[in-house]
């Protein structure tokens, strides 16, 4: 299993505490009990509005470059 570096990264650091609740889930003997459940989820959720954020942060960043791009064309057409 690889080990995720920390970097003092928020979403590092929900990633870590999610395999750390699986790995003692895993060991865990007898039955699983709602509250460690609702520990997992609720990690995970938080890994998941850190990602849809990434996401939405990635795409409007790739959406501004290309209107960067064709700014610079339509001024390099205006002057050619």
């Amino acid at each position: 299993m690889s080990h995720i570096p920390d970097h003092g990264l928020p979403l590092v650091q929900l990633k870590e505490q999610r395999r750390e609740l699986v790995v003692a889930l895993q060991r865990h003997v007898g039955p699983i009990s709602g509250w460690q459940l609702l520990q997992i989820a609720t990690v995970q959720q938080a890994i998941s509005a850190f990602e849809e954020v990434i996401f939405d942060l990635d795409a409007g960043t790739e959406t501004s470059i290309m209107d960067d791009a064709e700014a610079n064309i339509v001024w390099l057409r205006k002057f050619a």
